[in-house]
């Protein structure tokens, strides 16, 4: 069984891998340092292990995401030995920011509490069912992609020709979303994203608000679900653009709030090309209560960027959060790019 130990312990020691295995060179680029962990994890699995954590690139098991309780493909933590552990952890680190780590194990643990919510009625809760994929042969100038997923979990990498990299689809969530009982009552993983968009619903006047919540009643879930490939929601809400520099700047802290929980050079990226498409077309929406307590949904979205957060499920205490890139989710266009490099027989 996992547990806080385990986690502290593998927190401290996965980031220190990370140091002392990039500390040669300065001037990694984030996809050395992934293809070295992953190849780091791979060099320590046994064959039968190596077989089930291996794909090919083009496998469609690649883009089979999904967030809910289920039996996946891939090489879960259970199975390993805690060295495999280990290096399974600085692999997850290579690609995420100290806060996106610490959300991400959390997030794992929680597994923990809802068994004993539950008492053995609901699906099979482990801390360690979360699976490790690894798609193509990571290293050099290969394109390959990456996968740790489990219950309320699921980051997908794509690594094109050893340089661009894709982080979407990406989903966080939390059963509960707030822990009320026992010795971790009081613990919300999700706590920032939601307090943020209370925030910025309650900053808005009269007027705005009416533009912003264009229904009372929130879904009971991500509109987007698991698709593997999604298209433009209709564009609903308040445009940033008539948003207030108070109310704009909440709104950057949602978005930032996603994105930095991957290491700063990719969030710095990501976060540059949103900068670039402007405030015109970013518009935030609500759905549902505006109070605490109440099942609530928003979103945060342009042409080829979607946030959507749901807190709808367990009296509203359940939250479901995803990111996703219209253009680069699975490294979509760049992976298509690639392919229209890569002679044809």
């Amino acid at each position: 069984m996992i547990n806080s130990r385990w986690f502290r312990l593998g927190l401290l020691l996965a980031f220190a891998l990370r140091a002392s295995t990039f500390s040669a060179s300065a001037h990694n680029t984030p996809a050395e340092e992934m293809a070295a962990a992953a190849q780091n994890f791979l060099a320590a699995l046994t064959p039968e292990q190596t077989t089930k954590a291996t794909f090919s690139l083009n496998d469609t098991e690649r883009q089979n995401w999904n967030f809910v309780p289920l039996v996946r493909k891939g090489l879960t933590f259970k199975e390993m030995t805690p060295a495999q552990r280990l290096l399974g952890q600085a692999l997850l680190s290579s690609a995420l920011s100290q806060r996106g780590y610490l959300k991400a194990t959390t997030i794992m643990s929680l597994d923990d509490i809802l068994r004993d919510l539950e008492q053995g009625k609901g699906p099979v809760r482990d801390p360690e069912l979360y699976y490790v994929s690894i798609f193509g042969k990571p290293g050099g100038n290969d394109t390959w992609g990456w996968r740790v997923e489990g219950h309320h979990l699921s980051l997908n990498f794509a690594i094109i020709e050893g340089a661009d990299i894709s982080v979407t689809p990406s989903f966080f969530g939390s059963n509960p979303a707030e822990v009320l009982h026992g010795p971790r009552s009081g613990l919300r993983v999700l706590g920032v994203e939601d307090d943020l968009g209370h925030a910025l619903i309650h900053s808005f006047t009269e007027e705005q608000r009416q533009m912003v919540i264009y229904t009372n009643i929130a879904p009971k879930e991500v509109i987007t679900g698991n698709s593997r490939k999604i298209e433009v929601l209709k564009p609903v809400g308040l445009p940033a653009s008539k948003m207030n520099s108070a109310q704009q700047k909440i709104l950057q802290q949602i978005i930032e709030e996603y994105v930095r929980r991957y290491r700063q050079e990719l969030a710095d990226a990501d976060l540059a090309k949103l900068a670039k498409a402007g405030k015109k077309n970013l518009y935030f929406a609500w759905a549902g209560g505006i109070e605490p307590g109440q099942g609530h949904y928003y979103r945060v979205q342009n042409q080829s960027f979607l946030l959507e957060f749901d807190n709808t499920q367990n009296n509203a205490n359940h939250i479901h959060a995803v990111w996703r890139d219209l253009d680069h989710d699975f490294g979509g266009d760049l992976l298509r790019e690639h392919y229209d490099k890569v002679p044809h027989p």
